[in-house]
């Protein structure tokens, strides 16, 4: 078969298989046209981010419960959420017929830019970067960045329009019951949304694809139930304490949970332009979400650890912006990141952003563990050494 008899064929799979309302490979953008002749352009895009250093430190990011993870290795990290993201909306996409390739590429790379330590290290990034007068730090506007401008030594990864947007647009309101495709969108809405979220301005963003709303209601899904049960797991809640609606409706385990969003997304989502719940349903999801936001994010057990995990950010945060204006080349700062953006030793990198975004790259790419032996070894400089 020739690459020509190829493309055939696959436009002819999309005609005869696709909802008329999935995105089709002959619609995919980016801003450098390249082609391969067995693979489309959104399967491009998955194969980009999964071979990528951000996709691989997954593994070592905590997804919410960080101070326990390093004994209790069945608790959750970003490579698990991610992996079960894709899972979800492959699952809802297949029976909904829309892209596949283009579903997986969006959940494989929508939490390449969270930093470590879960909502906690995002939020004192978030702390650092507005008294330092560099705009607000965002974990979806982070992984817009990456994959733009810091993945592949600063080349990027040249990803398709429609992954990007979907990567970035996977964050959205606490409670959504639907979600309907903005398909007008254009690359100007991404930098005006970064630049009014950066700033601190109420933005909005919706995906301009069905995949991308089916990405951003599977992120939700994955995480609700999980989330309840490493609480579980760690004692910070007992089973039977989930609220009676929520278990009549949705059932008391990740696995119930999950098959009952999952089943009546579909149902309610079928050959129409729109991700959806029921409404009796999305009720129990803002029920159980509300739940989690008091009984576990805002839990005093790990809440606790936040100011001491916040002195080690600042901490880290100070030194490296010290040793980056001082060019002390010896740091880990230029070691283990900046030698690596790109040619001549970074310096590129360097002079077109301000030292405090360099510094904030380098922390928000770090592994929980990777910062934790950082933070140690710049403590026993000074005599200190302990944990963040």
């Amino acid at each position: 078969m020739n690459e020509e008899s190829f493309k055939k064929g696959i436009l002819d799979f999309e005609d005869r298989c696709l909802s008329p309302y999935a995105t089709k490979n002959c619609e995919a953008r980016r801003e450098r046209e390249t082609s391969h002749p067995f693979r489309g352009p959104y399967s491009r895009d998955r194969d980009h981010i999964l071979y990528s250093g951000s996709f691989r430190r997954y593994i070592g990011k905590t997804q919410v419960i960080y101070f326990a993870a390093s004994f209790d290795e069945q608790l959750s990290n970003r490579s698990i959420h991610t992996l079960q993201v894709s899972q979800i909306a492959r699952t809802i996409g297949k029976a909904l017929k829309l892209n596949l390739d283009l579903i997986e590429a969006i959940a494989l790379g929508h939490d390449l830019g969270h930093a470590p330590f879960g909502h906690d290290g995002e939020e004192i990034l978030q702390e650092i970067c507005q008294k330092k007068n560099i705009g607000i730090f965002f974990h979806n506007i982070h992984s817009l960045r990456i994959v733009d401008k810091l993945a592949d030594a600063c080349k990027g990864m040249n990803l398709t329009f429609q992954a990007r947007d979907g990567i970035l647009s996977h964050d959205g309101e606490i409670n959504e019951k639907y979600l309907k495709p903005d398909r007008d969108k254009a690359e100007a809405d991404l930098i005006n949304y970064c630049q009014k979220k950066s700033q601190g301005d109420q933005a909005h963003i919706v995906p301009a694809t069905l995949e991308g709303c089916v990405v951003r209601m599977s992120d939700a899904i994955s995480y609700v139930g999980q989330d309840f049960e490493d609480a579980i797991r760690i004692g910070i809640l007992k089973k039977e304490e989930l609220p009676e609606g929520v278990k009549k409706d949705l059932g008391e385990s990740n696995t119930d949970i999950v098959n009952s969003l999952v089943t009546d997304i579909i149902i309610n989502s079928y050959n129409r332009d729109e991700i959806t719940y029921s409404s009796d349903i999305a009720e129990k999801v803002f029920e159980l979400k509300r739940f989690n936001t008091e009984r576990i994010y805002k839990s005093s057990r790990l809440k606790g650890k936040k100011t001491k995990l916040r002195t080690a950010f600042k901490f880290l945060f100070e030194n490296f912006l010290i040793a980056l204006n001082r060019g002390e080349e010896e740091s880990l700062i230029f070691k283990e990141w900046i030698f690596n953006r790109g040619k001549n030793k970074g310096v590129d990198y360097v002079n077109n952003n301000l030292p405090e975004q360099v510094v904030v790259d380098y922390i928000a790419s770090m592994t929980d563990r990777y910062f934790n032996n950082t933070y140690i070894k710049y403590k026993k400089r000074e005599g200190v050494g302990q944990h963040a």
